[in-house]
């Protein structure tokens, strides 16, 4: 088969491309890097006017014309390398707004693929509008709007993902499900639980892990235990970093000879891997149900992470509390108690990590999962 995919979230669609590869397929990736994290792509969409003196000269031109120069950008860059991307058997979309552009611009994109290649399919992986509406509509117990829902974090910090709540994006959301895509696929608990019963909904299937490029690293009872924070300013409430801020200043007050804490901003995805790489612990996010993929990847190192474990995601995966990561909850005497669990018994931490590497290989490898992904668009 001939495979489109288009848009990249921390390392999805490229560990899905090398698992179709080793499968024997043809594959190519179409994306814009993610902002800072640099991710790669068979053709790169370069964001421009996004800083200096070009941004405000944009920013500018949107108040006066509604029309935004990053985009118009990316869609340029799309059509000029048009004759690359048709005649594929499948075209999968990261995301509602695979390339992060206005709708309007999106649309286009979308309906030239939908024309030149034979099915489109769909990722529900980050906010989208099935997801956002669903977690402000209060149907699932907590998500990463929490904070919001419950007056303590202000609107502003919300819009990237309440624009899918706008008409625009509702009106790009109805055209994807009405006349594009064959149908959706979750990435994890977090998107399947708002699918499910939708009619065009196609099931769970886990994110691809390329265990084989992820060397593990077994714990080793060190003079100091490391717990490793990564924080992006841009989702810093929504991934709750502020309770494991807090519960570290807890620890390391408490240890301060036995804990060792590495923080890192910012950072493109190859720095962000190296930088836990000496880790023992790895904190990632509270609000939500089951890992992302910075998670798994920590997970198949040996890792023992802080993140979503809820029960939703025990029962699927037919896994016991604590067996291959830790439950994070924005609770910070619960967050406190757990770390002080596993430096004080760090044994724990060999067990937990084997248990992760373990379960990634069973269950996220990259190669059984990209045959998962072929059954389903070719069902």
């Amino acid at each position: 088969m001939r495979i489109l995919l288009v848009g990249e979230y921390s390392r999805l669609h490229n560990s899905l491309k090398e698992g179709l590869l080793a499968l024997g397929h043809e594959v190519f990736l179409i994306a814009t890097g993610d902002y800072f994290k640099n991710l790669p792509a068979d053709l790169l969409l370069e964001r421009r006017f996004d800083r200096g003196l070009s941004k405000k000269m944009k920013v500018g031109i949107y108040k006066l014309f509604k029309k935004d120069l990053t985009s118009l950008s990316v869609s340029r860059q799309f059509f000029s390398n048009s004759e690359k991307l048709k005649n594929f058997d499948v075209v999968q979309l990261i995301n509602e707004s695979p390339l992060g552009i206005q709708p309007s611009e999106e649309i286009k994109i979308i309906d030239f693929l939908k024309k030149h290649n034979k099915k489109v399919f769909l990722l529900s992986c980050g906010t989208d509008f099935t997801s956002v509406s669903f977690a402000m509509d209060k149907k699932i117990r907590y998500s990463i709007f929490t904070p919001l829902l419950e007056n303590r974090i202000e609107k502003s910090h919300y819009q990237s993902g309440l624009r899918y709540l706008e008409p625009e994006y509702q009106q790009l959301h109805k055209h994807l499900f009405s006349d594009i895509i064959e149908g959706v696929i979750a990435s994890d608990m977090d998107y399947h639980i708002p699918l499910e019963n939708h009619p065009k909904y196609l099931g769970l299937l886990p994110n691809p892990v390329n265990v084989s490029k992820i060397k593990f690293l077994p714990f080793k009872n060190s003079d100091k235990i490391v717990l490793f924070l990564g924080i992006n300013r841009s989702n810093y409430f929504r991934k709750g970093i502020d309770f494991f801020e807090k519960a570290l200043t807890e620890i390391q007050q408490k240890y301060p000879d036995k804990v060792e804490v590495i923080k890192a901003e910012n950072l493109p995805y190859n720095e962000y891997i190296q930088s836990y790489a000496k880790a023992h612990i790895l904190l990632d996010q509270v609000y939500s149900f089951q890992q992302g993929y910075n998670a798994l990847e920590a997970m198949a190192a040996g890792k023992v992470v802080f993140t979503g474990a809820e029960k939703e995601f025990l029962s699927h995966f037919n896994l016991k509390e604590d067996e291959v990561c830790i439950n994070a909850l924005p609770d910070v005497d619960y967050l406190v108690k757990k770390l002080v669990h596993l430096i004080e018994n760090p044994d724990e931490i060999e067990r937990i990590g084997k248990n992760a590497r373990d379960f990634i290989k069973a269950e996220h490898d990259y190669k059984k999962v990209a045959q998962r992904y072929l059954d389903v668009w070719q069902r």
